[in-house]
């Protein structure tokens, strides 16, 4: 099943951002559930969120994920919202 998880960082965390990257980018990689991610944008292009479309068993699974997430951990987010998506066009 699919889950889009939106966050939104807090004003001025980019540096909280770009220092634990490395660290959410191996955590994509080594849970191995993310079908889709990447950075949200402001208008003039700098990193302001992030967008991941998880394919996970349940809403529990998403939750447990989302938490473990190294970017959340860092407490880089104001906000995440976590919504079961069905996947229409793409693969």
């Amino acid at each position: 099943m699919f889950f889009a998880l939106t966050a939104l960082d807090k004003p001025g965390a980019i540096e909280t951002r770009l220092k634990t990257r490395a660290d959410h980018l191996a955590y994509i990689e080594r849970t191995g559930v993310v079908s889709q991610a990447g950075p949200l944008l402001n208008d003039a292009g700098e990193m302001i969120g992030s967008l991941i479309v998880l394919d996970v068993p349940d809403r529990e699974a998403a939750d447990a994920w989302a938490a473990g997430d190294p970017y959340a951990k860092a407490g880089l987010f104001k906000s995440v919202s976590i919504l079961a998506w069905k996947r229409v066009v793409g693969e």
